[in-house]
């Protein structure tokens, strides 16, 4: 597994995005779920990808924080994993909705150190901007976590390049990782990843397979990919991850996973190497 860094953190550079876990519908068993997040890290998964609002209903609110908690405890030494979660995204009943009061973030990132059962979270992101909130505020609440010890680094996630900007200034170096939507099908954050290239800030696709829904048929969406996998003897899954990777030395993906074989299946493309000639044409098609 090649490594990567976010912040003053190496970890690999395929992270675990726990959301599937706990959003499906039916859900993986709960012994079923601990087993996909073993398999990651015997795969060498070192980053998994939560957040509080992971759940079906605002009934199980945090339950995937509880899931990767659980699965971490039962594992055994996982001093070197950095889980990241994320807090902003509310529920109401079925429904997503959004809070990015500075009230409102202190009281999620309390929830999120209890259902971890740590003293400090390794990253926390902002979930999504809030339009009821000024970017601003939100930020100086993600930087009041950090100077208070209750969070060792900080991201942000759905941001374009501007709140990226402002969430420098006013995070500072506590600021080390963005996550935005980002796959063979969505590149319109082309522009944030080169911006967090150029700044040093990790850069984490969310559904870098293009979604729950659309990653069961992404070699026959991707059509290009699915070429280059048959050329290869590999998976289009594992020829998508190298593809990220291939962006630029900050990107991490965080393939979602709900069965143990997608996850090996997904961390192994951290091993394939794309020639030029693959690499030009996967950024082409």
């Amino acid at each position: 597994m090649q490594k990567r860094h976010i912040g003053n953190r190496t970890v690999s550079a395929v992270g675990l995005g726990a959301m599937p876990l706990s959003t499906k519908d039916p859900r993986p068993s709960p012994d079923e779920a601990a087993a996909v997040v073993h398999a990651a890290l015997d795969a060498g998964v070192t980053l998994i990808d939560t957040a509080d609002a992971y759940s079906h209903t605002d009934a199980d609110f945090g339950h995937n924080e509880e899931l990767v908690a659980r699965a971490l405890a039962s594992y055994g030494s996982v001093g070197d994993v950095l889980v990241a979660t994320k807090g902003g995204h509310t529920r109401r009943g079925a429904e997503w909705e959004l809070d990015g009061s500075p009230a409102y973030l202190r009281r999620a990132c309390e929830a999120s150190l209890r259902r971890l059962g740590v003293e400090a979270i390794g990253l926390y992101q902002f979930h999504r901007p809030d339009p009821a909130t000024p970017w601003e505020e939100s930020m100086g609440a993600l930087r009041e976590l950090v100077d208070d010890g209750m969070v060792q680094l900080a991201g942000i996630s759905n941001a374009d390049v501007g709140q990226i900007d402002a969430a420098r200034e006013i995070v500072g170096d506590a600021l080390v990782s963005v996550q935005n939507q980002f796959s063979p099908g969505w590149r319109s954050s082309a522009d944030e990843l080169a911006h967090c290239a150029e700044h040093g800030l990790a850069f984490l696709p969310w559904s870098p397979f293009g979604g729950v829904s659309a990653a069961k048929s992404l070699g026959s969406t991707a059509a290009e990919f699915a070429a280059v996998a048959d050329e290869l003897g590999a998976s289009v899954y594992q020829v998508t991850v190298a593809w990220h990777l291939a962006q630029a030395d900050v990107v991490l993906p965080i393939p979602g996973a709900s069965r143990t074989e997608s996850i090996t299946d997904s961390a192994a493309g951290s091993e394939l190497h794309l020639a030029p000639e693959h690499l030009a044409r996967l950024n082409a098609a």
